[in-house]
């Protein structure tokens, strides 16, 4: 199931013991706190696959400028194995990212790890690591309240909640969730695997997008004790056969939110109902052009900051596909693919002030920056560009 351009999970797999976290510094620092939002200079997290041909050495730290969209390198977290999906609590002190490998303390898991960020000058400092109670976790959410982060495992097939506790340490996890079922394509359904984990605005649910079971799990989440449980009135919901449901977004109006299906290339609106935690399917749209005839497979997607414009990568297209979104049906009208400038976009970030968007292409190993046209969503590619190995996930401090 896999092109030159289009490389499974599974291909990232095989890697050596974790090392310990050490940082490179750069001359520069920043002069006063970086959570500042009226600040133009931003920090971008980065994370990345460190084995097979990857040189990557961590988790890259760049400046980014919010007005002219430029990218500098600034920093490096060396020695972080596989870090692939990061987060950052709410509170701007704490990053954690998972550690994607199917075997850790000679036990079938991956890892989480938690590192302190320096409000001043973004250094992070390594706290500790956990298992993640499953192979191959390959995304990570925290909650609002800064007391929990829930991680997806892919080859585990479940997801769990891990308490963040004294010093922005982890404990270990409060709740383990497994998932069952399989799909129609043999080759990437034939078990559960948990591919994001995702919390409503009012941390009152939690979606799991499972790509092997072709379901989306819902959880009523409990803010106090962060256990997961079975929505009783809708414990999950059923995407098309082969869909492969992989990541989601809830819309900031808390009516609508969007799946990406990575195995058939599709982008399903769903309604939500926010006191019932309820989906309902609004419509299904294609992410390729109807004339692209090749392998494609669909990674991220994110909504612009005003609400209006939806964003999906394709790997095998190598493109962004551009939607603008009804915010009274839900509905989605295609508004352009543009190409990401490199090869297999794999996850991508939106600047806070909407402006930019920029795609990790991780088989070229770029990161490429397009402006944002906010009043019809399109996209330009900018000569901003830097070069990082495997770059899979992107976050904005």
């Amino acid at each position: 199931m896999k092109s030159e351009n289009d490389y499974t999970r599974r291909d990232f797999l095989k890697i050596a013991a974790a090392g310990t976290t050490a940082l490179t510094f750069a001359d520069s620092i920043f002069g006063g706190d970086l959570s500042d939002k009226n600040s133009k200079e931003m920090l971008l997290y980065i994370g990345t696959y460190t084995s097979g041909k990857s040189i990557s050495e961590g988790i890259y730290i760049y400046k980014f400028d919010a007005e002219s969209g430029s990218l500098q390198p600034y920093k490096t977290v060396k020695n972080v194995v596989e870090p692939s999906y990061l987060t950052i609590a709410g509170d701007g002190k704490y990053l954690y990212a998972v550690n994607e490998t199917e075997v850790y303390e000679g036990k079938k898991s991956g890892a989480v790890s938690a590192f302190a960020i320096d409000r001043k000058t973004g250094d992070l400092t390594f706290l500790n690591k956990v298992p993640s109670l499953g192979g191959a976790p390959c995304f990570i959410v925290a909650a609002e309240n800064n007391k929990f982060v829930l991680a997806a495992n892919y080859v585990g097939g479940n997801v769990s909640v891990f308490p963040i506790i004294a010093g922005g340490e982890l404990g270990a996890s409060v709740d383990l969730e497994q998932q069952t079922g399989t799909g129609p394509n043999k080759d990437r359904q034939e078990s559960a695997h948990a591919h994001s984990i995702n919390l409503d605005e009012n941390n009152h649910f939690a979606v799991a997008c499972d790509l092997g079971a072709d379901k989306i799990y819902i959880y009523a989440f409990d803010k106090k004790t962060g256990k997961l449980t079975p929505n009783a009135k809708q414990p999950f919901y059923q995407t098309k056969p082969g869909a492969g449901p992989r990541h989601f977004a809830f819309h900031k109006n808390g009516k609508f939110a969007f799946s990406i299906n990575e195995l058939d290339s599709t982008i399903s609106s769903l309604a939500f109902d926010a006191k019932d935690g309820t989906l309902g399917e609004v419509q299904t749209v294609t992410t390729l052009p109807a004339d692209f005839k090749g392998k494609n497979s669909c990674a991220d997607l994110h909504i612009a900051p005003n609400g209006k414009f939806l964003y999906g990568s394709n790997r095998g297209h190598d493109s962004v596909v551009v939607y603008k979104i009804d915010g009274q049906t839900g509905k989605l009208e295609y508004v352009e693919n543009t190409s990401t400038g490199g090869k297999t976009p794999r996850n991508f970030v939106i600047a806070p002030n909407g402006k930019y968007l920029l795609a990790a292409n991780q088989n070229s190993n770029s990161i490429n920056v397009f402006r944002i046209d906010e009043t019809s969503g399109k996209l330009t590619q900018t000569t901003n560009t830097a070069q990082v190995s495997m770059p899979v996930c992107l976050k904005f401090f």
